[in-house]
């Protein structure tokens, strides 16, 4: 009569550690925020067309900022990514909370979703080496929930421009645009009014009423190799 065996026991495996990134060669976002770009090694000072960047293009409606910020990532000399943040909150399909129908609580949660959602993407972005440009109606009367979540979402290294032409000027361009990002004439002066308050804020301001769209980045190129060299206060 053969021995009597113990009943063998399944055999324990030590639990294996999650790889370091799942996705590949793509590095996810840090956790912690960005921070300020430092300038190039170059001899004639700060060159913001060779630098990894994230900028903040700040404007009323009809200022041209999404034409600015298209070009402007179209002819950088690294790569660069466009954010749109009416981009992204019209992602948003059905259930789509149109602040022209009235402003509201899910208009509101709408814009502040859109604003995580392009914050996050800044960084994946940024992670992996690539600069990005955001354009956004901020005000400068809400500072809490305009700059103060945009400085939240991406870091305090995040560059903001204010693009800023005269009244004639957004009423002639809002005049062109159609759908819902078309507003009335009363609306776009209330917003522009409201722009004006970032005079004497210390953010860099471009008044682009006589420029093109390409004169425009020229300009903003400028305007972000002085912010480098001397970070504006925000």
């Amino acid at each position: 009569m053969p021995p009597h065996r113990a009943p063998a026991q399944p055999a324990h495996h030590a639990p294996v550690p999650p790889t370091p990134d799942t996705t590949g060669h793509v590095q996810l976002p840090p956790g912690g925020p960005v921070a300020m770009p430092s300038p190039p090694p170059t001899t004639g000072g700060s060159d913001a067309t060779a630098t990894t960047l994230a900028v903040l293009l700040i404007g009323p409606a009809g200022a041209g900022k999404t034409s600015v910020a298209k070009y402007w990532a179209d002819h950088r000399r690294v790569p660069t990514a466009h954010i749109s943040l009416d981009d992204v909150r019209e992602w948003v399909r059905s259930g789509f909370a149109d602040p022209q129908s009235g402003w509201n609580d899910h208009s509101e949660a709408q814009y502040r979703l859109a604003r995580r959602t392009c914050g996050f993407a800044a960084r994946n972005f940024l992670a992996n080496g690539i600069s990005c440009i955001l354009d956004d109606a901020v005000f400068p009367d809400r500072p809490v929930v305009g700059l103060g979540g945009w400085k939240r979402h991406v870091g305090p290294g995040l560059l903001p421009v204010v693009l800023l032409p005269g009244l004639e000027i957004v009423l002639e361009r809002n005049a062109e645009r159609s759908g819902n990002r078309r507003l009335t004439d009363e609306e776009v002066a209330r917003i522009h009014g409201r722009m004006a308050g970032w005079y004497g804020s210390g953010l860099p301001i471009v008044d682009n009423s006589q420029l093109d769209v390409p004169a425009t980045a020229r300009v903003l190129d400028d305007v972000l190799a002085r912010s480098i060299a001397s970070p504006p206060q925000w």
